[in-house]
């Protein structure tokens, strides 16, 4: 009952903050939805004005630096002799406001309860409040000059609070800096939007809105792995603006760079290509290797997009090599790393070439690149794709294993952008298994979520997919039209691989009435056959050829059954592709 635990709650507050009886918070927990009542918050503030005025003082002072209280950062701004300091910290741990929490290696107080030090700091006026945070910052800057990057965090907390702007807005960006390399993304989106808040207080010279600009490309790099890609797009606009008036050319260059990832993600390969290669232009001109890293990357992923593997491969390996070594280290400007994610793509594609064992070498090189350099998002990106991979051949419990894999990291790390995509190929290996209860479901879930967040660039893939899964269920209608749908977006988008992909679906539906539709099938399957074949799509050539074999071998044209099923069956064994190899045979084999 939410009014008697309301009321339980008060009376608990009330009676053991009016008596300061020992353990008075220890019993009080966060209640999810309930606010602490304006009583209890009055009770408490009136506690704390009775104490003697210099203890008041000392616990105001406790409550600016924070919950954790450093003996060492009390005593240097508190104003106080030691003996006078430790005389007042002992009556707050009396009245049960403060308490010891660690001797060693260094002392350190923490408050009773998150309202004591709530109540105690908004007792605090503004300009005192101010001063107090001044004086923590110069404290822990003189205290610790060796380590401030170890403190930047709480740095930045006092800077801005003190209100030193230009403290504030450095100590802002290494907070987010920091947080954004241990893929902590929704908190260096808090400490870079806090510091484009620092920012308006300062002069609006050029150095300025060049941090105003780089600035914009950091909180768009951290918000792409949360999926929130529009919010990410308005930053980069913002910051294509004043990149525009300040005419420079390098920071114009990220621009065309950030432009073409968000428009290869929203599913226009071609416009992200022109971006990409404006990009390229400009870092060869300037020379700038990071840029030029960058952008040969996007360039890359949007060929692969349309199909192009090859060209798509080339601009990968070109990244593998330039990023070797010490470099392996760098980021250029992504949201991975480009030795990771490289590494990554190349798994991909060369999964639709059939080139399997160098897929698995490049992915397995990622895996141990993203868990040398412990970074969770370029992680689950190389074990998705590899996971892939291992899907395309059939080697099943592998695909799951690192599947599973990349949707704890993602889910363990909010990496919003990447769940759909994992949750998607997981519910296709799983109904290519023979589980499609659950895996249905799944992929159902997953394109739901990819289009909620605005992605584009797998989505006609999962719609192949869950088609694919639909036509497992027995539910042919409903495949039928996924696999039209992904055939109108393949088109539109100019998505040539995926178009492929859902031909051969279209004929592989066909084919299951009874009695099937053989001359639209046969349609299907040579449109897919003819396109995969001039994309180099090897595994999808012998499921079209292994597709004709049935069509053939069930309407008695034997001579052409036999035909195709002895390519699709050598096209599996020169690709080791066992498992779609005995699945062919058995499915000759069923149908005499």
């Amino acid at each position: 009952n939410p009014f008697f635990l309301e009321e339980s709650v008060r009376t608990l507050i009330e009676t053991q903050a009016l008596t300061g009886e020992r353990g008075a918070y220890r019993l009080l927990k966060p209640v999810e939805g309930l606010e602490i009542p304006a009583s209890a918050k009055a009770i408490l503030a009136a506690r704390i004005d009775r104490l003697a005025p210099e203890d008041k003082r000392l616990l105001q002072a406790a409550s600016v630096i924070g919950k954790d209280v450093p003996f060492t950062l009390l005593q240097a701004v508190a104003d106080e002799g030691e003996d006078r300091l430790r005389q007042g910290l002992g009556q707050l741990q009396t009245g049960e406001f403060l308490y010891e929490a660690r001797l060693f290696p260094d002392l350190e107080y923490t408050f009773k309860h998150a309202l004591t030090h709530d109540v105690s700091y908004q007792s605090l006026l503004h300009d005192r409040r101010r001063d107090l945070h001044r004086r923590i910052m110069e404290a822990i800057e003189r205290l610790a000059p060796e380590r401030l990057a170890e403190h930047v965090e709480r740095l930045a907390h006092h800077a801005f609070h003190s209100e030193v702007w230009d403290k504030a807005l450095t100590y802002l960006r290494q907070a987010g800096a920091k947080a954004f390399a241990r893929s902590a993304n929704r908190e260096a989106v808090a400490y870079f939007e806090q510091a484009l808040g620092a920012l308006k207080h300062l002069p609006e010279t050029r150095e300025i809105v060049e941090q105003a600009v780089d600035l914009r490309f950091e909180l768009r790099n951290s918000l792409y792995p949360l999926g929130e890609v529009e919010k990410g797009f308005q930053y980069l606009r913002d910051a294509e603006g004043l990149a525009r008036a300040l005419d420079d050319r390098r920071r114009l260059g990220w621009v065309s760079v950030y432009m073409s990832q968000y428009l290869f993600v929203t599913g226009h390969s071609k416009e992200a290509r022109t971006f990409a290669q404006s990009a390229l232009a400009i870092a060869e001109t300037l020379k700038d290797s990071p840029l030029q890293v960058a952008a040969n990357f996007y360039l890359g992923v949007a060929w692969l997009s349309a199909g192009d593997h090859g060209r798509a491969e080339e601009l990968l390996r070109k990244i593998v090599q330039s990023v070797d070594g010490e470099r392996s280290r760098e980021r250029c400007g992504l949201a991975g790393f480009p030795a990771v994610m490289s590494r990554s793509w190349l798994a991909f594609s060369l999964a639709e070439h059939g080139e399997f064992d160098k897929g698995i070498a490049y992915g397995r090189e990622g895996i141990h690149f993203a868990e040398a350099l412990d970074h969770p998002f370029s992680l689950a990106h190389v074990c998705y794709d590899l996971g892939y991979l291992y899907g395309v051949k059939g080697e099943i419990s592998d695909a799951v294993r690192l599947l599973e894999r990349a949707l704890g990291l993602s889910r363990d790390w909010n990496l919003t952008f990447l769940l759909p995509i994992i949750a998607g190929f997981l519910g296709h290996v799983h109904t290519l298994s023979g589980r499609v209860a659950e895996g249905l479901p799944l992929l159902d879930e997953a394109l739901k979520t990819l289009e909620s967040i605005g992605l584009g660039f797998i989505h006609s893939l999962l719609v192949v997919q869950l088609g694919r899964a639909a036509m497992f269920a027995d539910r042919l209608e409903d495949a039928r039209a996924l696999a039209l749908r992904a055939l109108t977006l393949t088109r539109e988008r100019g998505e040539r691989g995926y178009e492929a992909r859902a031909l051969h679906l279209l004929g592989e539906i066909t084919v299951h009435p009874d009695p099937p539709d053989i001359e639209t099938a046969e349609g299907h399957y040579r449109q897919a056959l003819a396109l995969a074949s001039e994309l180099g799509m090897r595994p999808l050539v012998a499921h079209c050829h292994a597709g004709l074999a049935k069509l053939y071998r069930g309407t008695g044209r034997r001579a052409e059954a036999e035909e195709h099923f002895q390519i699709a069956t050598r096209m599996y064994r020169e690709m080791d592709m066992r498992y779609w190899l005995e699945r062919a045979n058995a499915e000759l084999k069923a149908l005499g």
